[in-house]
């Protein structure tokens, strides 16, 4: 089989440490766990997250009955473990993405969002470094003040990240500009400049991602969170903000991919039909932009690579999404052995969708005997 690199991967933090790396007077704007009234609450800030009874264990879901999310999994939490669930899985490598650091983005004070990032990649980075041919480390980014946003791109960047975060989703009511106002051009330029590719996992940025409590709550959630990245990637093409800086790199992680063919061909339409209202110009049709900019990760949408004649095989990437139960794990292996199945394509098209595509968006260095 082919390299394979799995767009997306999750790691657990240990328990306290978005409390203890804090400084005291911070801790209460951040991210923190309380008991109130028999639920254990998740809290950004005054903000509740989440909300778990304390009587009522986790759902154990699956044939091998692990808790939901296999949060207590060995390799969810300790690298030697991780390592080996990846040579079972036959992956090669991977990029990093947190777990309860996926709700930083909540935080509305910008000093504690600022210390808790900085928490975060710190210790991811020390827990990674020393395996770079394994690993991409992706970083959190503050979104709440600008100044501290490009400040951490140019420290993630000299201790040698390719990947930062921003979120999936820009909420109306989280007092953020959209990504199609120029507030974010000094973000993308700084982007461009120190080779940090911005990284926007599903679900981040929403103020509630089980927000639909009716009947088939569980598949609308889920599935609704496809839509982030199409949202997000639509108004920084139109608005311009890939387009004035060329060399940033954007990618949606867990959204699927099939949509993206779909998302370029519409824009193009409506960039020519409603040319006498456009602004600002583009210089290039809105599918190129997406073209030379925009990545996709997706696990089981074989639509995407059926799409490939409108967008290429280059935005496509596979990702394992480890451990979580909506992800391959424990049949990766199995996955991707089908992946293709009845589709024609190249031999080269399939290694670059299974692996290549993703290690040379995150520059990851290759081990010898892998191919380029």
């Amino acid at each position: 089989m082919s390299y394979v690199f799995s767009a997306d991967g999750h790691i657990v933090e240990p328990q306290d440490l978005y409390v203890d790396g804090l400084p005291a007077s911070l801790r209460k704007h951040g991210l923190r766990a309380e008991k109130v009234d028999g639920y254990m609450l998740t809290m950004a800030g005054e903000k509740v997250i989440s909300k778990m009874a304390l009587h009522r264990p986790p759902p154990r879901m699956g044939p091998d009955n692990e808790v939901f999310g296999r949060s207590d999994r060995r390799g969810a939490r300790e690298i030697d473990g991780r390592l080996l669930d990846m040579e079972a899985e036959g992956i090669d490598a991977e990029i990093i993405f947190p777990t309860v650091g996926l709700m930083s983005f909540l935080i509305e004070d910008p000093d504690a969002e600022l210390a808790t990032v900085r928490v975060y990649n710190d210790w991811i980075d020390a827990k990674l470094r020393d395996r770079p041919e394994r690993f991409v480390r992706c970083g959190l980014l503050p979104v709440r003040d600008f100044g501290n946003t490009v400040a951490e791109i140019r420290r993630l960047a000299g201790m040698g990240f390719t990947a930062a975060m921003l979120p999936s989703l820009i909420e109306p009511a989280s007092g953020l500009p959209a990504y199609n106002f120029e507030d974010w051009h000094p973000v993308f330029e700084a982007g461009q400049e120190h080779g940090v590719v911005f990284v926007m996992h599903t679900g981040t940025g929403r103020e509630d991602v089980r927000s639909q409590k009716g009947p088939g709550g569980a598949v609308i959630n889920y599935a609704i969170q496809a839509c982030d990245g199409m949202h997000s990637i639509m108004h920084m093409v139109a608005g311009g903000v890939l387009d004035r800086f060329p060399g940033a790199k954007v990618c949606c992680i867990e959204s699927g991919a099939s949509w993206l063919a779909a998302l370029a061909e519409r824009m193009d339409e409506v960039y020519a039909a409603h040319e006498i209202f456009v602004r600002p110009k583009l210089s290039m049709k809105p599918s190129e932009i997406i073209a030379r900019q925009v990545a996709c990760s997706f696990q089981f949408d074989r639509a995407c690579i059926m799409s490939r004649s409108v967008i290429s095989a280059k935005p496509l990437m596979w990702g394992a999404d480890y451990p979580h139960h909506e992800g391959t794990f424990p049949r990766s292996r199995e996955v991707v052995a089908h992946l293709f199945d009845g589709i024609e394509i190249s031999e080269q098209d399939k290694a670059d969708i299974i692996g290549g595509n993703a290690a040379r968006l995150f520059r990851l260095p290759m081990r010898q005997g892998q191919p380029a």
